[in-house]
């Protein structure tokens, strides 16, 4: 998918997540190698969620890589340098899928799938 698409997919996701009680710490943070698509707070849990706007789930799986997730671990360590006072916060990292609805379910909008702690 385009950069625009994926800009729309994260902008869904941050929805998707405040709408979950999740509170955006902060939104495409580049860093060194690698990009955060989103920073976020659940409870005492920073998050680094990693955004795919793609055609379809396998496509989205496979764009999560070991060297992508060497990269997000990378990037997710710098934040913390910048923002020490999360730094002695539990982290995780969370992926979200974001594929568009076909047939008659279309209007609904796209389907989100949210997975947690993606990286061990």
């Amino acid at each position: 998918m385009s950069t625009r698409d994926g800009n729309i997919g994260e902008s869904e996701a941050s929805r998707y997540l405040q709408h979950h009680g999740y509170r955006i710490l902060d939104r495409n943070a580049r860093l060194g190698r690698g990009e955060l698509d989103i920073v976020a707070l659940s409870g005492e849990i920073v998050v680094f969620v990693e955004v795919k706007a793609h055609h379809n789930r396998e496509s989205a799986l496979l764009a999560v890589h070991e060297d992508k997730c060497a990269r997000l671990k990378s990037a997710a360590q710098m934040w913390l340098a910048l923002h020490p006072r999360y730094a002695s916060l539990q982290c995780r990292f969370d992926l979200i899928i974001i594929t568009p609805r076909v047939g008659l379910t279309a209007w609904l909008g796209s389907c989100i799938e949210h997975m947690e702690d993606i990286i061990r």
